[in-house]
């Protein structure tokens, strides 16, 4: 038998925790007046509100958890159900049929898992881990030295720890190979909006290729110049406004509208001899299926990243056509090439929450707890981005610009505390309850989230997904209002061409020579 500590913000909203049945009840007036207190304490105090009440629990894997709120018993099967229940509300959930009935369960669920010891996620895992290798990854590599600092803790008190000063850049990033992903996603479900914020601007993730992506101060983007018939003056243009708007120092990246190999072949070519003429220090990608790109490389094209989709599950992963053992391959054959001049982060993952539900290979999981576990197999290749396409995959995962929101928050804490350099695609489709004044708003929270990149799409209006992104404007507005610097390679590049002043402002007096034979 172990006990915890009820995590503050909670106590207020309970009866007595070890309430057997639905028969006993609080006097509404006392419940109202221990809220007021619990609030007024979690305002004013300057240390962290803790009660003497305790929560005992079997650890054992038969265990069902529980908590009473005003009387009622809410029971929660295993640890699977306890995560999901304790979600915030979010159509994929209530599609897969794994989301809280209510709001009074959610907090019910919530409260338990507050009070959960982290090493709970070491005895219990939500997908088998004779039939996944996910969760054989996870399991296998777990970092247990890396994860004694903060062994004792349940996870209230780490979402407290992590908002303490004692949560410094150093400490996050030692500790980062020794909690799993089911931990951070654990800690997101019990964490406002602004706790995912704090955290993760405390964490710097650093990668590099041709330039350095991630330091503190710091806001990269990628320039995606898709094009409807992957026409190269129509990509090569999209691409050239990009970089004159001081875009592109994360990736020039372009989705192809065929994943023809010969296609892919002419893309990357193009985007390379033109990062060549103009000596970009960035580099550049054609997000085409792993197989394509190793393909690729056996023909020796100038591949510099090697971009694959994934998701929280093995089974999620077949339906994308790989496993780890192919991107290791893949992995290992980009290395053969030494690209890189700054170093060999050279893998591209995206993510977004509901593939794994899409795919029918959630295994009665929530959302956002797999699209953490798809954050342990972007870890394992030491990557150079990591981008949640938080919006795109549609409502029938995410909603409305709320839940878009609280996603993109979550993908980006969750990502960060692992180690990850995460980017986002601040994005939505046109059947979703969401405009561009909710992605402005996610925009301007992860940028002061300390974001590594985000998108840069001429227009906001990708032509050929058909989806609603960010500019390369909104990157430059971010940037001027909070003050922060593209990449330092990429930003001496763009002085030196004339496009950025002394203060940090792309204001170019003519077009830089340079690109005058690009537009000839």
């Amino acid at each position: 038998m172990r006990r915890g500590r009820r995590c503050r913000f909670f106590k207020a909203f309970s009866a007595n925790p070890r309430a057997p049945t639905a028969s006993a009840k609080i006097d509404p007036a006392a419940l109202a007046e221990r809220h007021r207190r619990c609030l007024f304490l979690c305002y004013h105090s300057s240390s962290a509100f803790r009660v003497s009440e305790e929560v005992a629990f079997n650890s054992d894997d038969s265990t069902m958890y529980a908590q009473a709120i005003d009387g009622t018993r809410y029971a929660f099967a295993d640890l699977k159900s306890l995560l999901a229940k304790a979600s915030p509300l979010r159509s994929g959930d209530c599609l897969a049929g794994v989301a809280a009935t209510n709001t009074t369960e959610r907090v019910a669920a919530q409260m338990t898992l507050a009070d959960l010891p982290l090493t709970a996620f070491l005895n219990e895992v939500i997908v088998p881990y004779e039939i996944d290798e996910i969760t054989r990854l996870i399991v296998d590599t777990h970092d247990a030295e890396a994860f004694d600092p903060v062994r004792h803790m349940t996870v209230g008190e780490f979402r407290d720890w992590l908002l303490s000063d004692e949560a410094t850049p150093d400490r996050l990033h030692a500790l980062a190979r020794g909690i799993t992903p089911e931990m951070v996603a654990a800690v997101a479900k019990i964490s406002r909006n602004q706790d995912l914020i704090v955290i993760a601007a405390k964490c710097e993730v650093v990668s590099r290729f041709r330039n350095t992506i991630g330091l503190h101060g710091r806001l990269s983007s990628r320039i995606q110049p898709n094009h409807p018939t992957d026409d190269p003056k129509g990509v090569l243009a999209s691409t050239i406004d990009g970089l004159l708007l001081g875009c592109g120092d994360a990736v020039i990246g372009v989705n192809p509208a065929s994943d023809s190999p010969e296609r892919c072949y002419e893309l990357l070519c193009l985007l390379d001899d033109l990062r060549n003429r103009l000596e970009v220090p960035t580099q550049s990608c054609v997000l085409t299926h792993v197989t394509t790109t190793l393909a690729l490389i056996n023909r020796s094209a100038p591949v510099d990243l090697v971009f694959q989709s994934i998701g929280g599950t093995e089974a999620t992963n077949r339906s994308f056509g790989v496993d780890l053992a192919l991107l290791r391959e893949a992995r290992a054959a980009a290395l053969t090439l030494g690209r890189g001049t700054l170093g060999t982060n050279l893998m591209y993952f995206e993510t977004g929450q509901g593939s794994a539900l899409s795919a029918g290979a959630h295994h009665g999981c929530d959302q956002q707890t797999l699209e953490a576990r798809a954050y342990a197999i972007a870890r394992a290749f030491d990557p150079l981005l990591v981008n949640t396409v938080v919006g795109f995959i549609g409502p029938e995962y995410l909603f409305d610009g709320k839940q878009i929101t609280r996603a993109g928050l979550e993908d980006h804490f969750c990502g960060k505390l692992l180690g990850l350099p995460m980017g986002c695609d601040v994005c939505y489709t046109n059947h979703a309850e969401a405009d561009q004044d909710d992605m402005d708003t996610l925009l301007l929270l992860l940028a002061q989230a300390g974001i590594n990149y985000v998108m840069g799409v001429p227009g906001a209006d990708d032509v050929m997904l058909n989806y609603q992104s960010t500019s390369y404007h909104d990157v430059l507005a971010v940037r001027q209002l909070l003050g922060l610097a593209p990449a330092p390679e990429f930003a001496d590049w763009l002085s030196t061409t004339g496009l950025m002043t002394e203060d940090g402002l792309i204001r170019p007096d003519a077009l830089p020579p340079r690109f005058l034979p690009m537009l000839s």
